[in-house]
């Protein structure tokens, strides 16, 4: 089964994530921002998913870690908890 590496940021608004890939694509940390406004648990791990696999993750966040090229910050991205930007390092 196909596994990949990723990890994200989740905040409420379509905005707030957008504003954050402005950031990031200026040259911030995406680990640093993780810790700073991520929603999710992960945020303390600089949002760092570690390995998922197909199925793990709700269906647009799944659509992301396999389907979209690595290493670019993808989104915003929504679901049902929030708005996403989504990175993947790897797939196997």
């Amino acid at each position: 089964m196909p596994k990949a590496m990723a990890r994200h940021i989740l905040v409420k608004t379509e905005a707030e994530a957008a504003q954050l890939k402005k950031r990031i694509a200026g040259g911030e940390a995406f680990d640093v921002l993780a810790r700073k406004h991520s929603l999710c648990p992960s945020g303390k791990k600089g949002g760092d998913l570690g390995e998922v696999r197909p199925g793990q993750m709700v269906r647009s966040i799944d659509q992301a870690i396999f389907k979209k090229p690595l290493r670019e910050v993808h989104g915003p991205i929504k679901s049902q908890f929030g708005y996403h930007l989504v990175q993947v390092f790897y797939r196997d």
